[in-house]
């Protein structure tokens, strides 16, 4: 596996840090289990934000202030194990079907056993849950050979991992580990590649900005 796209760099340092939503968490970690060079980088900003807390001065706190902060570090925990298991124990990259850790774990199956619902001709999907489902949407979409997407700008940040096959759009070819990770700013339309149906996990962080007045119609209906 070659992979060519990756997250930016402020989406790593966020990641390290513990600031990026949590589907885009999903999205991240599941790349950093399949790309060596991310996961190094990630180490990197990970000791670079340590470091800065080293030179952070002390001070007090109080019982009460202290007590809250155990309470929701407890209530972390389960989260942090989730979308961010390659800093508890590191496993080989990629699992069974091309899953990682926090997918699987999300899925509770394997990509074959996937309860896609219909989207339009071609191109089905499947959510995922996430904790707080108001702040973000994070997806499979499984788009056959040769489909093309509906244009479409974002209303937010989207960061697209492809799991299997490939797709290309004006920012080159996507394969099986790439990212797209694109702001509000962008407009694209993905093409998938002939041969092979193209499963990608996509995070959004609001609803995409299609310009086809069907999209439109139906966006209240899909969701997305």
């Amino acid at each position: 596996m070659t992979i060519q796209h990756h997250p930016d760099e402020a989406t790593l340092m966020s990641y390290a840090a513990g600031t990026l939503s949590e589907a885009m968490s999903v999205v991240v970690a599941s790349h950093l289990e399949l790309c060596p060079l991310c996961r190094a980088r990630t180490r990197e900003l990970e000791v670079v934000g340590a470091a800065i807390l080293d030179d952070v001065a002390p001070a007090d706190m109080s019982q009460t202030s202290l007590d809250a902060f155990w309470q929701k570090l407890d209530a972390l925990d389960d989260k942090v194990l989730r979308l961010h298991p390659e800093r508890i124990v590191r496993r080989p990259a990629g699992g069974e079907n091309g899953l990682s850790g926090p997918l699987a774990t999300l899925l509770g199956h394997s990509l074959d056993e996937v309860p896609w619902k219909r989207l339009a001709p071609g191109i089905r999907y499947h959510s995922l849950p996430l904790s707080d489902p108001s702040r973000g949407d994070l997806r499979l979409l499984k788009i056959a050979p040769g489909r093309k997407m509906p244009e479409h700008g974002h209303g937010g940040s989207e960061m697209t991992l492809v799991l299997s096959g490939s797709y290309q759009d004006r920012f080159g070819r996507f394969g099986p580990g790439d990212v797209a990770d694109l702001d509000e700013d962008v407009e694209h339309q993905p093409i998938v590649d002939i041969g092979q149906d193209c499963i990608c996990l996509v995070a959004s962080e609001h609803p995409a900005r299609f310009k086809g007045l069907l999209s439109r119609l139906l966006q209240p209906l899909i969701g997305m």
